[in-house]
């Protein structure tokens, strides 16, 4: 199961940093056509939304891959989890109920890390 997870957190890891670095480097206009949402929020605030995914993401992995402070690995795990209810919560407010399957996938992935890392095998 401890392998399990690593996996799980790498695969997770490289999805939330690609996803947040290019919501934090391109601006909000080119972001629109393949990021609806981007539309109800501030270029400021997807900016935030890509530094907290990007955030989450390292603190998915290099935590426990180095032994210090490995607590913060199931609570960047927890983070991603409430950030993407947050995605789920804004995209069903759209109308966007098929944009909303990967937000829900990932937040059921994230969750399994928090709950296995806080949990059964922790670090």
């Amino acid at each position: 199961m401890n392998t399990f997870l690593w996996v799980l957190q790498i695969i997770l890891a490289v999805i939330y940093i690609v996803s947040g670095v290019m919501k934090v480097t391109r601006p909000k206009m080119k972001l629109e056509p393949q990021m609806g949402f981007v539309e109800d929020f501030s270029s400021r605030s997807v900016k935030l939304i890509g530094t907290a995914e990007v955030l989450g993401a390292l603190g998915l992995v290099l935590p426990a891959a180095t032994g210090v402070a490995t607590v913060l690995t199931p609570l960047a795990a927890t983070g991603l989890v409430i950030l993407m209810a947050g995605a789920i919560v804004v995209h069903r407010r759209r109308g966007e109920s098929a944009a909303a399957v990967v937000p829900a996938v990932l937040l059921v992935l994230s969750l399994v890390v928090a709950i296995g890392r806080f949990g059964p095998y922790p670090l």
